[in-house]
Formats: structure tokens, sequence, C-alpha cells
């Protein structure tokens, strides 16, 4: 079996979810995980497949409203907690309910999986453009990265754990439609880093993305759609530098495994 620099990559892409263009997500992600022809990716809609967690080398997910069984959340805190890496993407930390109001409630049902992931989802005002700032631009991940402006879910979460928060926002005011709607005036991670364990969750909230159908059965057509930040090199940039440090720790080990072997 090779090692050190050619070494195979095994990659379980998660992608799967509601009122989001996932079609869309997952094309582009591979796109660029085929990028690295030694990464080698498994994909699935769910986190039902523990055998793949468990045999994968990182971890990436893009999801809206899928939450693992209690079992599941265990598994992705072990794969995390011995020493994996996981890029988790936009809605992956989501779980909403449309109340009878028309309100959107977003439940603390998964606590689990959310303190795992470092945050959960809890609202975000009406789709508009938003500052996004660099928290600790000395840190490899943002590097050279310079503020910039993105039309996006500006995600306003609720935050467990430490988090070393490489991107963040501001914002103050009215969530409207969500249950949880007024916020004060604070900074929410954008990116950032959430220790687990021996391993690492790193959290990008970017990347919203909806096409024609995908609020069904809500609403059977939406009329424009949407690529939030896929829209910006520099989201990609910001893709691209996450994946390079997914990819990291199994090509440490491999060469320290090589360089032992002589």
């Amino acid at each position: 079996m090779a090692e050190g620099p050619n070494k195979r990559l095994n990659c379980v892409l998660i992608a799967g979810g509601k009122y989001h263009d996932i079609d869309f997500a997952r094309l582009e992600l591979l796109k660029i995980l085929a990028e690295d022809d030694r990464v080698r990716v498994r994909v699935f809609e769910d986190y039902a497949n523990l055998e793949a967690i468990a045999a994968a080398d990182f971890l990436v997910s893009y999801t809206c409203d899928v939450i693992p069984s209690l079992e599941g959340q265990e598994a992705l805190r072990r794969f995390v907690e011995r020493g994996g890496r996981w890029y988790a993407l936009h809605g992956t930390n989501s779980i909403l309910r449309f109340l009878a109001n028309g309100s959107v409630d977003s439940p603390r049902w998964a606590p689990h999986f959310m303190e795992t992931l470092g945050s959960m989802f809890i609202a975000h005002p009406p789709i508009a453009p938003y500052r996004v700032e660099v928290a600790d631009p000395k840190h490899p991940l943002v590097a050279g990265v310079e503020p910039f402006e993105a039309t996006d879910e500006h995600y306003l979460v609720e935050t467990y754990g430490p988090l070393h928060v490489l991107l963040d926002t501001e914002f103050e005011g009215e969530a409207t439609g969500f249950v949880e709607a007024r916020w004060p005036k604070g900074r929410h991670p954008v990116f950032y880093l959430h220790p687990v364990g021996e391993g690492s969750v790193l959290y990008l909230t970017l990347g919203h993305c909806r096409g024609h159908y995908d609020m069904q059965p809500l609403i059977d057509f939406y009329p424009e759609p949407e690529k939030g930040a896929w829209a910006l090199p520099v989201f990609y940039d910001l893709l691209r530098r996450g994946l390079a440090w997914a990819k990291a720790p199994a090509l440490d080990r491999s060469i320290e495994l090589k360089d032992a072997a002589g």
C-alpha cells in the first residue's frame, strides 16, 4: 500500500438535506476534491454509514436539517476525538421546524451533535450583503485573506466549547421569520476551529445555495435561484484551504510511518 506523498486519502462526503441546492454543492465539492487524485470519496445523504465514517481519513459535510441518530452522533464524536478532522459547511449545524404560525424554530434536539460541531444555527436575517472580517490574520487558514462582502445567509449561532475564530461578522437586529428573532449587537463566527479530543472540526457558515425546486413542498417553484458565497472566488479559496487542512494529518502520519520503516 502506498505511503508518504502517494498515500490514498479516504474522504466521506455527507451532502443532503432540505431547502438548498444540494446537487450543486455536492458537485462543486467533488470537483474540488478531485483536484487531488489521491483522494477517493464516498458520498452519502446522511450519517447512517458508520463503518464508512470510522474508516475515513477526513470528513466533509454540506447538509441542512440532517441530524444523525444518537449512535451516529457518538460515532462522529469518536472519529474527531481520536484525531480525525471534519470540515463542516453551512447548514450542517441546523435543525429547522416550520410552525403553524409560519415562523421557523431551531429546536435544541441534538446537543451531543452540536457540541461536537461547536455551534448550532439559530436564525438568520433576510439574505443581504454583509461584511466578513478576519479575526486571526496570522493563522495559515486565513493568512492573506482580506475582509470581504458576502450575499449569503448571515448565520446567527449558539456556540459550545472553545472556538478559534478565524473569520467573523457583526450583527444587531431582526432575524425576520424565526422564533428567536431579536438579536443584540454581537459578533458571530463565520469560520472557526473547534478542538475535540485529539482532533478538530473546521466550520464555515458560508455557502448558501438554492435552486427553483429546493423549497418543495413549502413552495412549488422558487423564482430566483441563489448562489450565495459560491459566487465569490474567496469562498473557493476557503474551501481549498479547509480541505488541505483536513487532509494534512493523514499525510503526516503516512510520512512518519515511512520514516520509521527506514
